[in-house]
């Protein structure tokens, strides 16, 4: 079985031109409302992690993962676990690849299997803060024996998927030596309490767990989420508060708790206008950008000081689905009720960078400061001074922005392309702290080809298309490493692929001669 599985993951591998292409990003997250989807005020009884699930495909590993995934869910637990091992211990390896794996594993409870894939990483720059954020969202402080995390893994599969919510919880509550020692069972019982609608018992088992780990955020984002349900749904909102993403280093944690945030607003708010307003953000969040745009429709109220608020996130949606004429509508309108909005701002200023209005720009992102904590405006500001010759302007909001923010990837970024120097350390740092950003590694794989480094060149290619396939960037470099390699007619059919999704880049009309 695992020569077998090796030799599939090789020629799934030679099948796009030699590029690893592991797709568990294609695994949609469990919706909270799938099972109504005319009702958006349902109520949402989940864990901020959703578990992703997908569906077959002639990848190997994306069919490995797939498969361990439905035996979990359908609580066989142990084949499951057998099945994530053997994916881990046999993929081609790649370090995005091992961190996606690390952080999936520990959300589930098969922490051994985290370790596990966290040894696989070789380069540290990239994985330490990810592997940092793990462990302090989702890691127990009392160490568990393979025994105590199988049965653990069943009752969390049972709670969350298979309808045995009760029975389950009720079993754990039996095994008092377990909950003597174990954080991670004293906030399962929290969970399941909470989903049950014991909230009294919910409140205890979260307390104890937060007791004897008082680090893990998910136990706080838990209590947050329980109290929210209780007779005294602002105490959740408290909790929220209590919250500092400041414990966070990378992105990817930083808007897990922020979406977790907004669905305990939704809980907790009291104006039905309002509460459709945090949900609507929940979905953005999670990029669930058509439902996000369903609930804000039915959000407008009699009050401006809501409208605001949901005209503003009515133009992010917009504009991330690329209607800007749209997005640029509802921006005006939510800058219409308050001038200083920052987030409709910035909106309204990214539309006049795309139509190349650099002076317009440059006025909306000056505006959106003043309100900003993100340093979102500033970051955009300094991109409008780099592209119109003032680097140095640029570089100093840069360097400023990096003082006071450790998670502004995008700055790390333009230092990067600004400084030579220290080119590579900045690339690294900046997908340490958003191991999604494509860009990233793009220009980590550019500067390989330049040391003729073409393996590792292929390996951070392989990231940036599992990202995001229809790059043509992607398939310019990869035609520059199959050139180097002698392969000329694969080389050159890149460059028609990277020319067909941007007609206009003079690189690859370079290396076809046009």
């Amino acid at each position: 079985m695992k020569k077998s599985l090796i030799v599939s993951i090789c020629l799934a591998s030679m099948s796009c031109n030699s590029v690893f292409a592991i797709d568990i990003g294609g695994l949609k997250p469990v919706n909270p409302l799938e099972s109504s989807s005319t009702s958006y005020q349902q109520v949402v009884n989940q864990p901020s992690f959703e578990l992703k699930r997908g569906s077959l495909t002639r990848n190997a590993i994306k069919n490995q993962y797939t498969i361990a995934m439905d035996k979990f869910m359908q609580s066989n637990v142990r084949s499951s676990y057998r099945d994530f091992k053997m994916l881990i211990e046999n993929i081609v390896p790649n370090d995005y690849v091992y961190m996606r794996l690390t952080q999936e594993m520990a959300a589930i409870g098969f922490f051994s299997l985290a370790e596990l894939s966290m040894s696989k990483i070789q380069d540290n720059n990239v994985s330490e803060l990810i592997e940092e954020d793990v462990k302090n969202y989702y890691f127990p402080n009392f160490p568990l024996t393979h025994k105590d995390q199988m049965y653990l893994a069943e009752v969390y599969s049972n709670i969350m998927y298979n309808d045995q919510s009760v029975e389950a919880t009720s079993e754990l509550k039996k095994q008092v030596s377990l909950l003597t020692d174990s954080d991670y069972a004293n906030y399962l019982v929290a969970f399941g309490s909470m989903k049950n609608g014991d909230i009294k018992q919910a409140e205890k088992s979260i307390d104890d767990a937060i007791s004897k780990n008082p680090k893990n955020l998910n136990y706080k984002r838990l209590k947050a989420e329980i109290y929210s349900q209780s007779n005294k749904p602002q105490d959740g909102v408290k909790y929220l508060n209590a919250l500092n993403s400041g414990d966070i280093n990378t992105v990817i944690f930083d808007k897990e708790l922020h979406s977790s945030g907004q669905y305990i607003l939704y809980k907790a708010a009291k104006n039905d206008y309002l509460k459709k307003y945090h949900l609507a953000y929940y979905y953005y969040d999670k990029n669930e950008l058509n439902k996000a745009l369903r609930v804000l429709q039915t959000s407008i109220s009699g009050k401006k000081n809501i409208n605001k608020d949901v005209f503003a996130l009515t133009a992010k949606v917009y504009y991330d689905m690329k209607e800007f004429e749209k997005a640029q509508d509802y921006a005006l309108k939510a800058v219409d009720i308050e001038p200083a909005n920052s987030e409709a701002l910035i909106v309204l200023g990214d539309i006049a960078l795309r139509g190349k209005d650099y002076k317009l720009a440059e006025t909306y992102f000056k505006r959106a400061m003043s309100k900003d904590n993100t340093h979102s405006a500033e970051i955009r500001l300094a991109h409008v001074y780099k592209t119109t010759g003032n680097v140095k302007k640029s570089k100093d909001i840069y360097s400023k922005v990096l003082k006071v923010s450790s998670k502004s990837y995008e700055a790390y970024y333009q230092m990067a392309l600004l400084e030579k120097d220290r080119e590579e350390a900045y690339l690294k740092k900046t997908i340490a702290i958003n191991p999604n950003f494509k860009d990233g590694w793009i220009d980590l794989a550019r500067l390989e080809i330049v040391k003729e480094s073409y393996d590792r060149a292929l390996s951070y290619l392989s990231v940036a298309k599992y990202i995001d396939e229809n790059d043509y960037r992607y398939y310019y470099y990869l035609g520059l490493v199959l050139k180097n390699k002698g392969l000329t007619t694969e080389a050159n059919s890149n460059f028609e692929k990277c020319l067909n999704l941007n007609p206009d880049y003079g690189l690859a009309k370079e290396e076809l001669n046009i």
